[in-house]
């Protein structure tokens, strides 16, 4: 399922890492601060990589 806009505004720090997935390896880590960070997950050689673009709002 595809997140939304108003998904990810609504996401609260709850005192551990969330991790809200949009599909094909994209998520939205929201920390127990209440960081947003979007990252990608992919494999390189087996191992699995992320790959970080940076925080919510842009």
């Amino acid at each position: 399922m595809k997140l939304s806009d108003a998904a990810v505004r609504n996401a609260k720090a709850n005192g551990k890492v969330q991790k809200l997935s949009d599909g094909g390896g994209l998520c939205l880590h929201v920390t127990a601060t209440g960081s947003k960070l979007w990252r990608l997950a992919y494999r390189f050689e087996g191992k699995q990589k992320f790959l970080s673009f940076g925080v919510y709002p842009c």
